[in-house]
């Protein structure tokens, strides 16, 4: 088998493994207390570093690269938003949604040399536009699915996303709800579509960093000079700098509650098997995008998960529901897949 066949092989079969676990997940995390989301956040990014470091030490600990962390960071801060967008709109619509932005944003850098990466070029640039375009479509029909949560009433037919265990017990009886179920139905559909919008677009910047390295090691006036081209080189200093974030985050959090944060132990081996899930897909990708290269793999991997997420939220979590919304639902993935194939001919 040649070389070229032996990378499209690679970095198909990566793709695919990185789209099936990023649409999943959180599925472990959905039936389960997850208070305000900052506790869970550090316990999923623990579990992350974890699986880098295990990375780094088969791979025999290349050089680390500080500046590789910054992805890292950015990519924490749009996570903090996870699990209001989850409590809000639903694992399905969530995903999708910031599935959009995510490719938009991932496929408009690369493709335009923002942030001092090189412009991608592309042998069909209509088709590439075409691809870009249908993303954004896609993203506002996905504003129009709506998505049924299961608020805090007891019902013997659901099992609510909030629960009232916390280890942190007061002197005061009443229910400690986090910030998220003082909000009103309309209020949730602004804010967790404004949330998912947000966290979508830092998405799309995480790997900025690393391709700025490969771009400029090709340099010798640079700094980066004789940097590996190898993307899972970058996974122990992305993976660090997301684990570093996420403390820095939480510290403060712990600060702001007077030392007295909201922990959720039901929710810990829940997040650290999402954070190991989470970054075996991220290594997945990054092995996808050296073998295919990112024009071809971004608008695959960030838009595929959303299908995986639609399913978890149609067939067990019943969150999306009606026939409006599973004609919209169709709709929106028929732009997706044909936005899809769109920017990755256009490289082909």
């Amino acid at each position: 088998m040649s070389n070229n066949a032996t990378d499209l092989t690679t970095g198909f079969i990566s793709s695919s493994v990185a789209i099936l676990l990023f649409g999943s997940n959180f599925v472990p995390l959905k039936k389960y207390d997850t208070g305000d989301g900052m506790f869970l956040q550090w316990v999923l990014c623990a579990a992350i570093w974890l699986v880098a470091l295990v990375v780094n030490l088969i791979l025999h600990c290349p050089k680390f690269w500080p500046f590789a962390m910054v992805g890292g960071c950015i990519w924490a801060t749009g996570n903090i938003a996870v699990v209001p967008i989850i409590k809000t709109i639903g694992l399905g619509l969530g995903i999708l949604i910031w599935g959009s932005f995510n490719t938009l944003t991932g496929w408009a850098s690369s493709r335009f040399g923002w942030f001092g990466m090189d412009a991608e070029e592309v042998s069909k640039p209509l088709l590439n536009y075409i691809g870009a375009a249908l993303s954004v479509v896609s993203a506002f029909v996905f504003l129009f699915i709506k998505s049924e949560i299961p608020t805090n009433t007891p019902s013997t037919d659901t099992t609510p996303l909030i629960t009232e265990h916390v280890i942190n017990t007061t002197q005061d009886s009443s229910p400690d709800y986090s910030w998220v179920d003082k909000l009103s139905t309309v209020q949730h559909r602004i804010v967790g579509c404004s949330l998912a919008v947000i966290s979508g677009i830092l998405y799309g910047c995480t790997f900025v960093p690393v391709i700025y390295i490969k771009d400029h090691s090709k340099r010798n006036d640079s700094i980066y000079a004789g940097a590996s081209q190898y993307d899972l080189d970058y996974v122990f200093a992305h993976f660090s700098g997301i684990f570093l974030t996420s403390t820095i985050y939480f510290l403060a959090y712990c600060i702001a509650m007077k030392n007295n944060p909201k922990l959720y132990p039901e929710a810990v081996l829940p997040g650290f098997l999402s954070g190991i899930l989470w970054a075996i897909a991220t290594c997945c990708c990054f092995i996808a995008n050296h073998s295919l290269s990112a024009v071809v793999t971004f608008p695959i991997i960030t838009a595929g998960p959303g299908l995986i997420a639609a399913m978890w939220g149609v067939f067990i979590f019943k969150e999306i529901q009606g026939l409006q919304n599973y004609l919209l639902m169709i709709f929106a993935f028929c732009i997706i897949l044909a936005g899809v194939l769109c920017t990755a001919f256009s490289k082909l």
